[in-house]
């Protein structure tokens, strides 16, 4: 992951239609966005959120953990259909050697040397930035005609819904 200027991106993440601090990565998303939108297509695309700082110890440690409590306001958002904290799924196909925040004390503050928990370790914050990325599927409501089935009678039909369709959800949900 490469580092990017933070004051320039919280400038320039609401001066663009895709709302991405990123100016490269934004031209990109557009583009696709709008190539989706010709074909009657739609796209989908994951949003990533880092907030800092978080205080130590927010949460709980089993039921009420941050991670479930998060994941239950971020799955309420229409079409999320993954949440991924920290190294997420990467982080469950390597060693825990390899995963594990080792801590250090700068300035004065225990820190860790990497960010793999996502600022969240054993259901609880741990003053370290809160990672989550939230993956969108492509909205199903698009302009190409589509396979469904006719419950009449079982058979299979052709579909095409009329309206305005939204080539991608992802630009509306920050």
């Amino acid at each position: 992951s490469r580092k990017i200027d933070l004051n320039s991106a919280i400038k320039y993440r609401y001066t663009n239609e895709v709302r991405c601090p990123d100016r490269s990565a934004a031209k990109k998303m557009k583009e696709a966005i709008l190539a989706a939108k010709k074909k009657g297509d739609s796209v989908g695309g994951i949003i990533e959120c880092i907030t800092s700082p978080l205080p130590v110890g927010l949460g709980e440690p089993l039921f009420s953990s941050l991670e479930s409590d998060l994941s239950r306001a971020l799955f309420g958002i229409p079409s999320v259909k993954a949440v991924e904290f920290g190294s997420g799924f990467h982080g469950c196909s390597v060693h825990g050697s390899e995963n594990n925040d080792p801590y250090l004390l700068e300035k004065g503050t225990v820190i860790t040397r990497s960010n793999n928990s996502g600022g969240i370790l054993g259901g609880l914050s741990t003053g370290m930035p809160l990672a989550v990325r939230i993956g969108f599927k492509p909205p199903s409501s698009i302009a190409q005609i589509q396979e469904t089935l006719d419950l009449s009678d079982g058979s299979q039909a052709k579909l095409k819904v009329p309206g305005r369709h939204d080539p991608c959800v992802v630009p509306r949900a920050p």
